[in-house]
């Protein structure tokens, strides 16, 4: 019986998923809860097992063909709550040569010791790995997608103009967040799922092999959040943890925050953008850390209270908050189009690129992310810095921008000049 839903909305990450059934044996679908992993699965799969259910969980303890003999694809619904589930499913597509079998879904990866004790193989070339994340503006319609990444890379994307977009309008987007349950929520209540997605991770998911500070954690979780979109040490995150006064304190925290940054990453809360470094005049220059970002810019606004009136008194924080959705789309995008999304920083001029998007060939494009249209000229500066600096240029450049309503390529540098509103893949 197909469980394929009606009312599905579809995602980017549908393409892959189908392709990587044909290719593969079985495909583990990674990411944050409530960003649709089960949905996008059901959407592809003709059975499923529920192992968040304690009964089916019971079953599959006791035995895995008491739960791995449904009509095939079959989805295994948080699969990590009983991990030799994993090795299983290998076997199983060592016997056939058929693909497609199984779709794997995990919201939380496992610990170092549980991957050593409980997984005795990586599954390569048996199941194939998926990320996926909330969703992107273009995916739940909120970007006409006017303006397509490909058609900059090809160079033929036409002068237009967009959809008007109020202030108020990208602060209620940066509050609502991807969530796909948050879609249809009046903006007046859009706030509640993200704070009890905080809520969630403080009360439960941050104790699930060890007893945790709740009140460091925290205070982690709003440091995070005010170094949103940036690239901030953990020596900056550890004193805002807590007061350190001596050598043994200082050692304490760094202890602390790599444990708690570790079981954010496990939870899929946090996502880094790595920097890239290719083809740079000067590479002893260039920065290697990454900036740090909420997996969904809509908690970094839960950990530090942010409502739409506040984003808009506070237009700082508010810069910030909008470069985080914007590379949350471009991270889906060029995902979806087989790349990889990096960030430039030269540690001794300051240059800095807030989004690199490297395609699958290895061409690149450089883009900087504004708000106001006041501050394009800045940003195209900025651009043509970096590109005089680079060895390989890149394939095109632009800006992605807040509040405007054209979509444009700027006759003197060759920039585009894109709305958030109107980008995709």
């Amino acid at each position: 019986m197909s469980l394929r839903k009606e009312e599905y909305i579809n995602r980017l990450v549908d393409k892959k998923i189908q392709d990587y059934l044909t290719v593969f044996g079985a495909v583990s679908i990674e990411g944050p809860k409530w960003c649709g992993k089960t949905w996008a699965s059901l959407n592809h799969a003709n059975s499923a097992c529920y192992l968040d259910d304690d009964e089916t969980r019971e079953k599959a303890k006791l035995s895995l063909d008491l739960i791995l003999n449904e009509e095939r694809p079959e989805l295994i619904d948080e699969w990590n709550l009983v991990p030799k589930i994993w090795d299983a499913i290998r076997r199983k597509c060592d016997e056939t040569t058929n693909k497609g079998n199984y779709i794997l879904t995990c919201s939380t990866k496992l610990t170092d010791d549980e991957q050593k004790e409980k997984i005795h193989h990586s599954g390569a070339g048996r199941i194939g790995k998926i990320n996926m994340y909330t969703m992107s503006l273009y995916e739940s319609g909120d970007s006409t997608g006017k303006a397509s990444l490909q058609d900059m890379l090809k160079g033929t994307l036409k002068n237009q103009s967009n959809d008007k977009v109020t202030i108020e309008k990208l602060a209620n987007l940066i509050i609502r967040g991807g969530w796909p349950s948050n879609l249809k929520v009046d903006e007046d209540k859009i706030g509640i799922i993200p704070k009890s997605y905080i809520e969630t991770i403080l009360d439960k998911d941050m104790n699930d092999d060890k007893t945790r500070d709740k009140g460091k954690m925290i205070m982690l979780l709003r440091s995070l959040a005010r170094n949103e979109s940036t690239v901030v040490s953990n020596s900056t995150l550890m004193k805002d943890i807590n007061e350190i006064e001596n050598n043994e304190d200082r050692i304490e925290s760094r202890i602390t925050v790599d444990d708690y940054l570790n079981v954010l990453n496990r939870l899929h809360i946090i996502e880094n953008q790595n920097a890239y470094s290719e083809n740079y005049r000067s590479p002893n220059r260039i920065g290697k850390a990454p900036k740090r970002h909420f997996t969904d810019v809509s908690l970094a606004c839960a950990s530090l209270d942010l409502t739409k009136d506040k984003l808009i008194n506070d237009l700082k924080t508010f810069g910030f908050m909008f470069e985080a959705m914007c590379e949350r789309d471009l991270r889906i995008y060029i995902e979806y189009l087989g790349g990889k999304l990096f960030h430039f920083r030269d540690n001794v001029t300051g240059l800095e690129v807030d989004s690199i998007v490297e395609f699958s060939d290895g061409e690149y494009a450089a883009i900087e992310i504004k708000l106001g249209f006041h501050e394009v000229e800045d940003a195209k500066k900025s651009l043509m810095n970096f590109y005089n600096n680079m060895i390989k240029k890149p394939k095109f450049m632009c800006v992605v921008v807040g509040y405007t309503d054209i979509i444009a390529k700027d006759p003197e540098t060759g920039i585009y000049i894109v709305p958030i509103t109107a980008l995709k893949p």
